[in-house]
């Protein structure tokens, strides 16, 4: 029993009115289900005051579509849909205020998109839902000649009442945009994930020029400045980039990257921007752009100077006024994103040949990063390469080891590809070596690439064509079972792996016994 509920009161109308703000209220604070709770609440309105055709409506898109009815069928659902300024509905979004139409047979401004008619209808009372002055839609019912209160206290009591629904409606919607945020970045980072090349944290090394490199991350990480990473392919330019989002106060929000060369020019702008259901051929439904995905956080974007014309032309704008429009929409998103681009082009020379626009590259190039090649950093090449050693040692459960001659071919090699070429010729060593020790001349085998003269010369009887990992390996395998005429376990020992492994690669290499 509610405390409204003394058989003395039954007939009084402030108790039905206050008994029905209180059911309504417990109601929306004890269900999680909105439509539920809303539905719920306007049976209460129809029993206990006798209000019909109670309808919430939601403002999307500039348009007021039916959220909650009890009334209506899904096709009148759909009719009643209203612009701003359009109708009852319409005007009183757009006006803020509740309004009233005394006649609903003769005012031209109920329109009744539903098409039902009810002769016992006579009024219908709009009013705004409003949160932070802003309206998100509108709750409207029909008085009948049974409604037992007048205008003044419909319009009263529905006051309140849009209020309570304003503020679940608004709680409810960021909820459910915060879970689908979540679940996007949640997507997007197994993807990025499982398609990761290597993932090994923070930057190695301690060269000099690298030490320069640290200190300006160090200096302009807390800040929002917009930074240019400049370098060789190879050379860590996402590990900068994440570098320089860990030390940021954005820490904990979102990472995201996109490699402006990996996408072709007519998706580039729906990944950046996202785009809207029907937008394009293949655009099934909306979808959020990395900047939505990475609103609060740091953007990072690979290869700047991939990007076509068009796109240029709409990163700059999101650069100079922080907003954008979906592909295929209208509506402007506004985002709070720190920028880091990075390029292995020569911007400079790709402005002058007008390929690229002079005022987003001096808005891209406020900080300039420029990493050094590999070549270039001395014995960070040893560190790196007792790193990686570790790592793929671990993944494929193998002990194999780098004599200091073996060691020296990898100090004065030029690695054309810096620092990921290190780590695949790294994992290639740990694949075709034994635990005696990998020497000078195995190493200039396993090396993915030599161009240079010196080697060429030295070693004439030693193939250097470039050649696929799986190809050595096979190679290599063929190898062991000729030197010990088809014996699979003499061949695993002097492979350093086992007789199963062995077992598997001669089945997945269709290796045949020719002897």
């Amino acid at each position: 029993m509610t405390p409204f509920d003394r058989p003395e009161c039954a007939s009084c109308l402030t108790v039905k009115e206050l008994t029905t703000l209180y059911e309504i209220a417990s109601i929306i604070s004890n269900h999680y289900d909105l439509d539920t709770s809303l539905e719920k609440s306007i049976k209460i309105l129809k029993n206990s005051l006798h209000l019909t055709n109670c309808t919430v409506h939601i403002l999307e898109d500039e348009e007021l579509k039916v959220l909650a009815s009890i009334e209506l069928s899904k096709i009148q659902k759909e009719l009643s849909t209203y612009k701003l300024g359009e109708g009852v509905t319409g005007l009183a979004a757009q006006s803020k205020e509740p309004v009233v139409v005394e006649n609903i047979h003769n005012d031209s401004l109920f329109l009744n998109k539903s098409g039902k008619r009810d002769y016992t209808n006579l009024s219908y009372v709009a009013v705004p839902l409003i949160v932070d002055n802003q309206t998100i839609g509108v709750l409207g019912a029909t008085l009948t000649k049974t409604t037992e209160i007048g205008f003044e206290d419909c319009v009263r009591i529905l006051t309140i009442i849009s209020s309570i629904f304003a503020q679940t409606i608004y709680s409810y919607q960021l909820n459910k945009n915060e879970k689908e945020r979540l679940k996007e970045l949640k997507l997007y980072y197994k993807m990025e994930w499982d398609s990761k090349v290597h993932n090994f944290g923070d930057i190695i090394g301690d060269s000099p020029k690298m030490q320069q490199v640290f200190q300006v991350i160090q200096r302009i990480a807390q800040s929002d400045v917009t930074v240019l990473v400049r370098g060789e392919t190879g050379t860590g330019k996402e590990l900068v980039a994440a570098a320089i989002h860990k030390r940021s106060k954005r820490k904990d929000e979102p990472f995201i990257k996109l490699n402006c060369a990996a996408i072709t020019d007519t998706l580039l702008e729906s990944e950046l921007f996202g785009h809207e259901k029907g937008a394009f051929t293949d655009a099934r439904e909306t979808r959020k752009g990395r900047f939505e995905l990475a609103d609060g956080g740091t953007l990072f974007l690979d290869e700047i100077g991939d990007i076509s014309a068009s796109a240029q032309v709409k990163l700059l704008r999101v650069l100079q006024e922080r907003e954008f429009e979906r592909v295929g929409g209208s509506k402007t998103i506004k985002v709070n994103v720190r920028l880091v681009a990075a390029t292995n082009r020569n911007l400079e020379k790709m402005v002058q040949d007008g390929e690229f626009r002079e005022d987003l590259y001096y808005r891209l190039n406020v900080i300039p990063i420029d990493l050094p090649p590999l070549r270039e950093r001395g014995e960070d090449i040893r560190q790196l390469v007792e790193f990686f050693l570790e790592k793929s040692m671990k993944n494929h459960k193998k002990i194999v080891k780098i004599t200091d001659e073996a060691m020296d071919e990898l100090m004065h090699y030029p690695w054309p590809g810096n620092v990921r070429e290190l780590e695949n010729t790294i994992e290639r060593i740990v694949l075709m070596g034994n635990e005696d020790g990998i020497n000078k001349f195995d190493m200039l085998l396993l090396l993915p690439a030599l161009n240079d003269e010196k080697f060429k010369k030295e070693f004439k009887s030693i193939p250097i064509e470039n050649k696929t990992l799986e190809e050595l390996e096979k190679e290599a395998i063929i190898n062991a079972l000729n030197n010990n005429n088809f014996n699979q376990s003499h061949a695993a020992k002097e492979l350093g792996i086992t007789l199963r492994q062995i077992g598997y690669k001669i089945k997945k290499y269709e290796i045949e016994n020719d002897l």
